[in-house]
């Protein structure tokens, strides 16, 4: 009761904050709302001037900013829901600030040391002020004893764990009572949306998970030519605490610096795209936050990635769908984008595929028509999901985070070139994708693996057939004898499965008879 009235104020404040900047029930949706609406909007009242000339997205994104870091988090991910909040409102919260004050380096001294348990003079020679700072954690530069090695060391910002856990017990909350009562809320999954925001979180409140995902990624890419990640210092890692190599390089924010240092920017377009399909296709696993400042370019032209907080898995078979759908789109084969949808279940067999097909024709030829700068693939999966939405599918949360990466990919490579064509850029890439996982090869090798597996159970086929013999002997000589400790329990569970059934059968007829009293009582 407590923890419920708890999230109850919690979320009460964030509707009040909500309302000083016109978000809750912004002036623009009222038209055609129900009149409880309306009432709610005068109840919480609008009190914020400064945002009247600011579009309702941007509103949000103000009064999330001002709640904190949990609701920045909130708005990070409902920036890949734009079939929940409106495409609108998706691209403003794409923009959501997550910048704050940096606390005390003493403060920040005193996490590190507390974190890896020796003295800040023993872990380094040098350790400077903040150089910036998050909702979540600030980073600091310092340079190691052995050689002198100039690191970046990110530090969790103190009391975070518990501000995030109070918050997201509140979303929690409001999510399961969105869909006990509304079927609309169900359909987008809100219990889901909330409990990938906490996944993601209690990653990102332990550094030595986003030190593993930094180096996985390393391991994934090393043999890669034009994209690097820095090495992680583990010695001086902890769970409040992750140490890098510093990274000495151009942030791709600022494309005229790029170009004065001697770098490419048409090329690192290519670059930052072929990169995000690299990872997605080939290993299941991509860096999920590639905006301009979490992307830098070394003196050798390489990308340099940094931030792994936010990270993204594709499964074997999601690998498949993306392949296929967008190799689809790439050769103008709507049938076939069609057919993989229903392979794969995510549209129902009571819409017929030629119809589908049809709405995937709609989207898809618009594009084919247009020039290089108007040809966006982030936008091509995002006409795709909301048509699906049409066709019943459901929300598929691991292509959602990957539509809202390649939306910011892209965005970074049209920075560095406004001509930049992503679809002659993507192409090699799912096309080579294509041959080595579904082309003749890899029906070969998927079949010799399956033949390797039947080989493997016929080894154990002489132990299945002597423990079959040696049952059916049982079974003759009187039947299979059971333990009378073993049947106790047998006994035991009936017991309290019997009582179970009579508590239930008592209070539903508690319950019916609750029902008939009203209903007597209303005639």
């Amino acid at each position: 009761m407590v923890r419920t009235l708890n999230n109850v104020n919690r979320l009460l404040h964030a509707a009040r904050v909500l309302a000083r900047h016109d978000a809750l029930v912004p002036r623009e949706y009222l038209a055609g709302m129900p009149l409880w609406v309306g009432l709610t909007r005068r109840f919480f009242g609008t009190r914020d001037a400064k945002g009247e000339g600011l579009a309702a997205g941007m509103r949000l994104a103000r009064a999330l900013e001002s709640l904190g870091p949990a609701y920045i988090k909130l708005g990070q991910v409902l920036a890949t829901r734009p079939d929940l909040i409106g495409d609108d409102v998706a691209l403003a919260l794409e923009a959501l600030q997550d910048r704050l004050p940096a606390v005390p380096t003493d403060a920040a001294k005193n996490q590190v040391e507390l974190t890896l348990g020796k003295t800040i003079d023993v872990l380094f020679s040098s350790f400077g002020d903040a150089v910036a700072a998050a909702s979540i954690a600030q980073v600091h530069k310092a340079r190691t004893h052995d050689g002198g090695r100039q690191v970046a060391v990110k530090v969790l910002r103190p009391g975070v764990e518990r501000q995030f856990a109070e918050d997201l017990s509140a979303f929690a909350f409001a999510a399961r009572m969105a869909e006990r009562f509304s079927t609309e809320a169900r359909r987008l999954r809100m219990i889901a949306v909330i409990d990938r925001l906490a996944a993601s979180v209690t990653l990102e409140l332990d550094l030595r998970m986003e030190a593993a995902a930094a180096s996985e990624l390393r391991e994934n890419t090393k043999n890669d030519q034009d994209f690097r990640v820095p090495e992680v210092i583990w010695d001086r890692t902890g769970q409040r605490v992750m140490t890098v190599e510093w990274i000495e390089g151009i942030s791709v924010r600022d494309p005229a610096a790029v170009e004065a240092a001697g770098h490419d920017p048409q090329r690192l377009a290519v670059t930052v795209i072929r990169t995000f399909l690299t990872q997605a296709l080939r290993d299941g696993f991509f860096h999920a936050d590639m905006h301009q400042g979490n992307l830098f370019v070394d003196a050798e032209g390489r990308l340099v990635a940094v931030d792994f907080g936010i990270m993204g898995r594709l499964s074997p078979d999601m690998r498949r769908f993306l392949a296929e759908t967008l190799n689809g789109f790439l050769n103008r084969d709507y049938m076939r984008v069609a057919q993989v949808h229903y392979d794969f279940g995510f549209v129902p067999l009571t819409h017929p595929i030629a119809t589908f097909a049809q709405a995937l024709r709609a989207i898809g030829e618009p594009i084919f028509g247009r020039t290089a700068r108007d040809m966006s693939m982030g936008r091509l999966l995002q006409q795709l999901f909301d048509t699906t939405r049409k066709f019943e599918m459901a929300a598929q949360p691991q292509l959602l985070l990957l539509q809202k990466t390649m939306m910011v990919a892209e965005g970074v490579a049209r920075s560095l070139d406004p001509e930049f064509d992503i679809w002659a850029a993507s192409r090699p890439v799912v096309e080579q994708w294509m041959v080595q996982s579904v082309g003749p090869e890899a029906r070969l090798r998927d079949a010799a693996e399956g033949l390797e597996a039947l080989s493997r159970a016929a080894q154990h086929l002489p132990r299945l057939v002597r423990d079959a013999e040696s049952i059916s002997q049982m079974l003759a000589e009187g039947g299979l004898r059971l333990h009378p400790d073993t049947m106790r329990r047998f006994a035991d569970v009936q017991i309290r499965r019997a009582r179970y059934i009579r508590a239930a059968l008592w209070l539903a007829a508690a319950a019916a008879i609750l029902l008939a009293g009203v209903l007597l009582f209303r005639a």
